[in-house]
């Protein structure tokens, strides 16, 4: 493995932002600014603390993928309020959330093999 590129965890967080980006960007404004915003962050923090944190040290790069995790944590809390207050429904809601958990669980990984 030459390059972050490479780690499923990034392709798969990388591939389902645009995802997430493209829902919240459909919402109405006021949405859009407060909750989408804080969904958008915490999608795009997932990968970008994956690929910030991939050249430093062993020690650095758990720190980074630690905030990955905690990002991912974070965006299936948020996904659970956009849920809740009906901007999204429970199939998207789902899709969502399992494909996460699956980001959650392949960052665990990553972090105990370092």
């Amino acid at each position: 493995m030459n390059n972050f590129q490479k780690l499923q965890v990034y392709q798969r967080s990388n591939k389902l932002f645009p995802c997430v980006y493209k829902m919240v960007r459909s919402w109405k404004f006021i949405d859009q600014k407060e909750l989408g915003s804080q969904i958008i962050r915490s999608a795009n923090s997932i990968h970008a603390n994956v690929t910030e944190g991939y050249n430093k040290s062993k020690k650095e790069f758990r720190h980074y993928i630690s905030n990955s995790i905690g990002s991912c944590d974070e965006l299936i809390s948020h996904l659970r309020d956009a849920f809740n207050v009906g901007l999204i429904d429970k199939s998207e809601y789902e899709h969502l959330v399992n494909e996460y958990i699956i980001v959650g669980k392949q960052l665990t990984r990553l972090k105990q093999n370092l």
